[in-house]
């Protein structure tokens, strides 16, 4: 379905698009201007599907330079402007806007230096993911941050999401790996922010464009930690007869002092699909698994399995199955990094949900989870970080059926809310875009959306980048009913158009 702005989030210019198109041309290399409708297409969505928007325009500048006097000639113009990755973000934070610039950066692709002896790469937004890794192998390197999608994922769209991955609990996130960035504003001035060191002089704005969603400038280089090559890794299946049994193992295993490298949940569903997928030897039979990975020197990580291995078969696992070997490892792993195309042998469509909670509260939550599926009519598969109590529900669905799609958004919504409810918050790691854009008025109090746009005016004094996107204006809260409206004014009225 197409998408459509709240009225206080859109940005209005009544330029004419030939005429703009050819403003541009000169500014990008041949080829690097899409007007055309068949060419526009494919870049109508990311990876939310649920929502569409055709661009306006798409630019894909080859040179910072190119993408700055892209923005200047936005800016000067009024014409709001969308970065886009490779678009496989699950939120929408890409869309494109009907009256916008969609900015691609997936040419600006290049691994610029690699330094081993500070374990540091620097990188231009384009690269995927992998790729880093791949590059640092030679030195005994990589960079541990691994959504599902690293073989196509951009670093810069992982910095704009915050991206996490299965190995995200013991290596941390995006923000945690990134040393520093240079971004262009929407007016092109350049800024770095961080460093090589381990700390910075004056306010952490590093931290703040970490999972900005490209409300605040235009990321066009990086520099990210590289960590060695861990010496040793096993991985644990566990599998559990219950999913509330599995959901307080996770608990067991954090509270008995283990910090394992990833710590990944999977229901019956899940294991089915993957299984018939990958053949990863997964016990089909059930009602939910845990994969435990540790990591380190090989004493420690025997003598963690080992005590792993105890806490799973203690809080209920019905079977342990250690990695024997490299080859294992990978195959356990496998059927986790596939589970969302798998899926798609069990539905004709689904609707990936992400919202994280705290661990001790993992079994309430699925069992929440379950009760609105039911009302809602709609089956729902479960697999997540565990760890960090960072859930992705599956919800599955057939577009094809009337009135499937709308329950399909409606069951999403009400899961998020259960993880705010919960004491959670409505993203971990996919951000929120447009898709839980409403439940942001639900998270958050008018002061604290106030701050927040209050940031965005400072980076982005015009509003032009990613517009409607993130932050929710307090118009839209009010009619999404999250806002008192004390005798026809909102709270902060100075920020109604915001």
């Amino acid at each position: 379905m197409p998408y459509r702005p709240h009225a206080s989030e859109r940005v209005v210019h009544t330029l004419e698009r030939a005429a703009f198109a050819a403003r541009l041309r000169p500014l990008l290399p041949p080829g690097g201007l899409i007007a055309e409708p068949e060419g526009l297409g494919p870049y109508a969505c990311d990876g939310l599907t649920l929502i569409q928007q055709r661009p306006w325009l798409v630019a894909l500048p080859e040179t910072v330079g190119q993408v700055r006097d892209v923005l200047r000639a936005c800016h000067a113009a009024g014409v709001p402007v969308v970065p886009r990755g490779a678009g496989t973000g699950l939120s929408g934070g890409a869309l494109p806007l009907a009256n916008g610039l969609l900015l691609s950066l997936v040419r600006l692709n290049r691994i610029l230096a690699i330094d081993p002896v500070n374990r540091t790469a620097r990188v231009q937004p384009g690269v995927r993911n992998l790729s880093i890794s791949e590059a640092a192998a030679a030195h005994g390197l990589y960079y541990a941050p691994d959504p599902s999608s690293q073989i196509a994922c951009t670093i810069g769209g992982n910095v704009a999401e915050n991206a996490g991955g299965v190995h995200c609990l013991k290596y941390g996130l995006t923000v945690h790996n990134v040393l520093a960035v240079t971004l262009l504003t929407m007016d092109g001035e350049s800024l770095t922010l961080g460093g090589s060191g381990l700390d910075g002089p004056g306010l952490d704005l590093l931290a703040l464009v970490c999972g900005s969603e490209g409300l605040l400038g235009v990321v066009v280089e990086i520099v990210v930690r590289l960590l060695p090559c861990p010496p040793v890794a096993r991985t644990l299946l566990a599998a559990f007869p219950s999913i509330e049994a599995a959901g307080a193992a996770v608990a067991d295993i954090i509270a008995a002092g283990l910090v394992p490298a990833g710590l990944e949940f999977m229901d019956n569903a899940i294991i089915r699909a993957a299984e018939d997928f990958i053949h990863a030897g997964y016990p089909v039979d059930a009602a939910a698994l845990l994969l435990c990975e540790l990591d380190g020197l090989p004493e420690q990580v025997e003598g963690d399995a080992a005590r792993a291995e105890a806490v799973l078969r203690a809080s209920g696992a019905v079977e342990v199955r250690r990695s024997g070997d490299e080859a294992e490892r990978r195959r356990f792993w496998a059927g986790r990094k596939a589970a969302f195309p798998a899926v798609g042998r069990i539905a004709a469509d689904y609707y990936c949900m992400d919202g994280t909670i705290p661990r001790r509260r993992l079994a309430e939550v699925l069992g929440r989870i379950a009760e609105l599926a039911q009302r809602h009519g709609l089956a729902v598969a479960n697999v997540f970080h565990a760890g960090d109590g960072n859930l992705h529900p599956l919800i599955l669905f057939d577009a094809g059926r009337p009135g499937e799609r709308e329950q399909a958004e409606a069951l999403g919504a009400a899961i998020l809310e259960v993880c705010i409810d919960a004491g959670g918050t409505v993203t971990g790691e996919h951000g929120v875009g447009v898709e839980k854009i409403d439940q942001m008025c639900v998270q958050f109090a008018p002061a604290e959306l106030a701050q927040f746009h209050a940031v965005k005016r400072a980076f982005d004094p015009a509003g032009l980048l990613n517009p409607g996107k993130a932050i929710p204006s307090l118009p839209r809260c009010a009619e999404f009913g999250a806002l008192h409206v004390h005798r026809g004014r909102l709270p902060h009225p100075e920020l109604e158009r915001f």
